[in-house]
């Protein structure tokens, strides 16, 4: 049984989000858990990772929503623990205000490639990541790129419920992890 590792970006991913609606299902999805979801830390949210990964009985996949995206890029840099691969869906775009305000520490993520395999997800009008940052993003970090349309953050406001074709997407890029 594969460990996957849920990272929830800022807030948490609330009962609605796919996130957690997708851990509930799931016995093999566990959440990552830093000291806060609302003022995050980056120092701390490594810690809670490789916290977290260390628990894993292999290397884990790891699902990334938002913040968490850009999160895993600062991780990749200085990594000590190997992981399958990671689901990146609705990266940010870090020069935000948003973003600024309520994590500074995650600011400057690195641009380079990702030494797993990666996908990520982006809607063509997400508000807190332009798809062309998104795309360039993809570029950089050597991920695949999947253009879901217009879904808005891909989160719970987006009305997605379980949000089924992103539960395929994922099957799709673990099937090719094997």
């Amino acid at each position: 049984m594969r460990d996957i590792i849920i990272l929830p970006g800022l807030g948490g991913s609330g009962d609605g989000h796919w996130q957690t609606l997708w851990e509930r299902q799931d016995p093999r999805m566990r959440r990552f858990q830093p000291s806060s979801w609302d003022r995050p830390e980056l120092t701390d949210w490594i810690a809670a990772l490789d916290q977290e990964i260390s628990r894993s009985k292999t290397p884990p996949i790891l699902v990334a929503h938002s913040l968490a995206c850009q999160f895993i890029a600062h991780w990749a840099a200085s990594a000590k623990t190997k992981i399958l691969g990671a689901f990146l869906v609705a990266v940010p775009d870090p020069s935000g205000d948003i973003y600024l305000s309520e994590a500074p520490s995650f600011a400057n993520p690195p641009r380079r490639r990702l030494p797993f395999p990666s996908l990520l997800v982006a809607s063509t009008d997400d508000p807190y990541g332009p798809f062309g940052y998104a795309k360039e993003s993809a570029s950089v970090w050597g991920s695949e790129l999947a253009d879901v349309g217009p879904l808005g953050h891909i989160n719970a406001a987006s009305g997605l419920g379980g949000w089924p074709e992103g539960q395929a997407l994922f099957r799709r890029f673990t099937a090719g992890l094997d």
